[in-house]
């Protein structure tokens, strides 16, 4: 072995597993023994310790042919964070496993692929991934938007995994070189919770690929006052939810939370004035008891616009369309809205004022948003800090002058933590960033007469409707979330 001093600090690395701490320096050697072990997973960062530049550990040579995990612990040494418990070990390997079954014992793939739902369940993750690459299968889930190795499987594994989602999910097990999709529910947890799942299947270069969506894991258990609102927020949307016609519009990219707060909205206006309420959504991602929800199948002609159409003979008080995306579906909700119902519904736009100006886009006139358009809110998820563990300082001068708030240096504000709640993590959950703008009389002047949205925009903060960004700031004043994660969140 080499004795030279300047070959030894090569052959040092530091690596991430996603847990916000860096391990190391170990050889390389000792990271390949791991990466075998399914310890290390190809989607870690690495980087030499004479180097401040990280790399994904699939393009590091020695590491990008890692085989698949086996489960006999004397095949790897664990390195130290799984010796002390720590969250890669829980996740892979865990404490107090069964010996390795015998090699000419084929897996219970049933078991298996039900032990990964219930994994994701339990962690209250949003998706559950089964990707391939070129030796090896990763098992990868979703919790509050960070993605989080699960498992490392045999390639040999990827068919029959694969075919046991496509089976549960009601695909064409025989078709591999499309994409398909499907549907199921499942029962999940030591309580066994009727979860419903949408799963997607993508044909690449090394296989097919699976996306399981658990739909409304928390939605069940969340109202309007528990989404983050600020009070001011919450009085404005509640006293909007209450009226009898008009739009309100949710904005904000996918996995915002916008179904969420609409289900929301759609029990507190059923708790406070009963009535009819119909839904069109693809698909229905959580059952309301007393709303009749409609789901949209192209394959059964059940359209968007059809179905539409039908709700307006129906006798609704209330109507909740998933998701405006053409002007047919647009020009409906605005003759519901004039016809005396109240309409909740989403787009994808940036911020509030983009709403006003996406409704033009489409075909629809100034006069008919401005007539009908009552509250449009712009939404995002950061992550909430746990409250058990998170640790207080001061927020430093050049952090408040980042964030545009140079006044609030030395302002007290939490870092996160580390404890069994939160599964070592510092975070529990996600928490809600709201943008208000209510449509008042001077603002529908303003858009009969052509204002574009940078207008619409000063406007709302004229009137001290505070902005995103505004929102996110006061989250993280009251210790709801990090600076870490505010500089990361989409609220600029």
């Amino acid at each position: 072995m080499s004795s030279d001093p300047a070959a030894t600090r090569l052959d040092q690395w530091y690596f991430e597993i996603g847990d916000g701490n860096t391990y190391g320096p170990y050889p390389m050697a000792k990271l390949q023994k791991w990466a075998a072990a399914g310890n290390l997973m190809p989607t870690h960062r690495v980087r030499r310790a004479d180097s401040s530049e990280w790399t994904i550990a699939a393009y590091v040579p020695g590491l990008e042919l890692t085989t698949a995990a086996t489960d006999d612990p004397a095949d790897a040494e664990a390195p130290e964070e799984e010796q002390k418990g720590g969250s890669l070990g829980g996740l892979i390997r865990g404490k107090g496993r069964k010996p390795k079954a015998p090699a000419a014992e084929p897996p219970d793939i049933v078991a298996m692929c039900q032990k990964f739902l219930d994994t994701a369940y339990e962690r209250a993750a949003s998706d559950l991934h089964i990707d391939p690459e070129e030796n090896i299968v990763l098992v990868q889930i979703r919790v509050d938007g960070e993605l989080e190795p699960l498992q490392k499987l045999p390639k040999a594994l990827h068919g029959p995994v694969i075919g046991r989602m496509k089976v549960l999910a009601g695909m064409d097990i025989a078709e591999k070189r499309l994409p398909q999709d499907g549907s199921f529910v499942a029962e999940l947890g030591e309580k066994k919770q009727r979860i419903h799942l949408r799963a997607a299947c993508l044909p690449t270069t090394h296989g097919e690929r699976m996306t399981l969506r658990l739909l409304a894991v928390e939605t069940a258990q969340l109202t309007l006052n528990r989404l983050g609102m600020s009070d001011v927020a919450l009085t404005t949307f509640s006293e909007f939810a209450a009226q009898k016609q008009g739009m309100i519009m949710l904005s904000g990219p996918t996995g915002s939370g916008k179904s969420t707060t609409l289900y929301a909205a759609l029990r507190h206006r059923l708790a406070q004035q009963p009535g009819r309420i119909i839904t069109v959504e693809d698909p229905v991602e959580f059952d309301i008891v007393g709303v009749a929800q409609a789901e949209v199948d192209s394959a059964d002609k059940v359209t968007f616009t059809s179905a539409l159409r039908n709700i307006l003979r129906s006798d609704p008080d209330v109507i909740m369309i998933g998701e405006i995306r053409d002007y047919d579906s647009a020009d409906i909700a605005i003759k519901a809205s004039l016809t005396g119902h109240l309409v909740f519904s989403s787009l994808h736009t940036n911020s509030a004022a983009g709403v006003v100006t996406r409704l033009i886009d489409m075909g629809l006139e100034r006069y008919q948003v401005a007539a009908t358009l009552r509250l449009s809110i712009a939404q995002r998820l950061i992550r909430r800090l746990c409250q058990r563990c998170r640790r207080p300082r001061e927020l430093t001068q050049l952090e408040a002058e980042t964030i545009g708030r140079a006044d609030l240096a030395g302002a007290p504000v939490y870092e996160p933590g580390s404890c069994e709640k939160c599964k070592e993590r510092g975070f529990r959950g996600r928490i809600g960033v709201f943008e208000m703008l209510p449509i008042d009389d001077e603002l529908s002047r303003k858009i009969v007469t052509g204002c574009d949205e940078g207008e619409i925009n000063r406007y709302a903060r004229e009137q001290n409707w505070p902005s995103l960004r505004q929102d996110a700031v006061q989250k993280l004043l009251v210790g709801a979330t990090s600076y870490s994660e505010f500089m990361t969140a989409a609220v600029w």
